[in-house]
């Protein structure tokens, strides 16, 4: 019953965030569903290692694997052989996360970047200009994620 509630209690959080994910799906309105329900959006689950990537690091530039602009705590690298870039990605732990903007994360990525140094189970989560930009996400680095597959986007992530 706690988990349910804590569930729902997601869910104004989640109208706070943005409505522009897969081209042909409502990854948003399966969300809520589940939360309603009480189980977790569908799609294949992977549990990743992650860690924090910023542009200014050395290897990092404006651009991700797919040639579209990264966009701060929205884009993803991932090993392709594992996760498909233009998935759409809903990793729990991120919800809730304040933003540099000041609005809530509603726990929505896009793996449209990879890495050489992500390989298997591991998620580089992209989060701006400059090592002061992983501050908010501090607590995400090095830890363990659930990422569950979501959907799929065309194009360029929005941004």
């Amino acid at each position: 019953m706690r988990r349910r509630l804590a569930a729902l209690a997601v869910i104004p959080l989640l109208a706070l965030g943005s409505n522009a994910y897969a081209a042909n799906s409502d990854p948003l309105g399966d969300l809520i569903t589940s939360l309603v329900t009480g189980a977790l959006p569908t799609g294949p689950v992977f549990n990743l290692k992650a860690t924090l990537y910023h542009a200014g690091a050395k290897g990092v530039g404006a651009l991700d694997s797919l040639g579209c602009k990264v966009v701060a705590m929205r884009t993803v690298a991932v090993d392709k052989t594992l996760i498909p870039r233009r998935s759409v990605l809903f990793i729990k732990e991120t919800v809730g996360m304040k933003l540099p903007d000041g609005s809530v994360h509603d726990g929505y990525w896009y793996a449209s970047d990879t890495g050489g140094a992500i390989k298997g189970s591991r998620i580089d989560l992209y989060t701006g200009s400059g090592s002061r930009s992983a501050a908010k996400a501090q607590d995400l680095n090095l830890a363990r994620l659930t990422a569950i597959k979501v959907g799929d986007f065309k194009g360029c992530p929005p941004g």
